[in-house]
C-alpha cells in the first residue's frame, strides 16, 4: 500500500490538519451567521431618533409621576422640550 502519498484516507491532509480544517470551518459558518443576524435585527429595528424629544417628554413623564419632580418642575422641563 501506499502510506505516504496523498490524503491517507484522512482527509485534508492527515487527523490533525483535518481537525483543524472542520473548526475553521465552523468558526467561518458561525461568524457568516452572526453577521447576517446582526445586520437583520439593524435593518428591522425602529427608528429610536423618529420623533426627536419624544423619549426625553416620555421620562420626563415618569420621572413626575414617581413624585420625583413637581408640577411646576414638570410643566417648565416640558416647555423646554
Amino acid at each position: 500500500m501506499m502510506m505516504g502519498f496523498g490524503y491517507g484516507g484522512m482527509g485534508y491532509g492527515g487527523l490533525g490538519f483535518g481537525i483543524v480544517g472542520m473548526i475553521v470551518q465552523l468558526a467561518i459558518i458561525v461568524g457568516v451567521v452572526w453577521t447576517v443576524v446582526y445586520l437583520v435585527k439593524h435593518a428591522t429595528r425602529k427608528d429610536s431618533n423618529s420623533a426627536p424629544g419624544s423619549n426625553a417628554r416620555e421620562l420626563l413623564a415618569e420621572r413626575f409621576a414617581r413624585g420625583e419632580i413637581t408640577e411646576e418642575e414638570y410643566k417648565r422641563m416640558r416647555d423646554l422640550l
